[in-house]
């Protein structure tokens, strides 16, 4: 175990940092599963928007890698617009 304060605040910091990108990376993908499973191309070009904001926040906090967060966009986007 850490003996320095510093080191022990650190430890703190770490841990709910965790547990914060944890819970928008499981909201991001939830995000995504919802969209998937949309049949109705209205529907999913209005969630769209919302999920590639999601994804670019992300990225912006290096949650998940940009160039996955590009991929991630660019493999949705092809979805909504196959959609009849």
């Amino acid at each position: 175990m850490a003996n320095h304060k510093s080191a022990l605040k650190r430890i703190r910091q770490n841990e709910v940092r965790k547990v914060r990108n944890r819970y928008y990376h499981k909201t991001a993908r939830s995000a995504m599963k919802i969209l998937r499973n949309e049949e109705d191309k209205a529907a999913a070009a209005g969630q769209l928007p919302k999920v590639i904001s999601l994804l670019d926040k992300l990225a912006k906090k290096n949650i998940i890698h940009k160039n996955k967060a590009a991929n991630l966009k660019s493999k949705l986007t092809k979805h909504v617009n196959k959609l009849a």
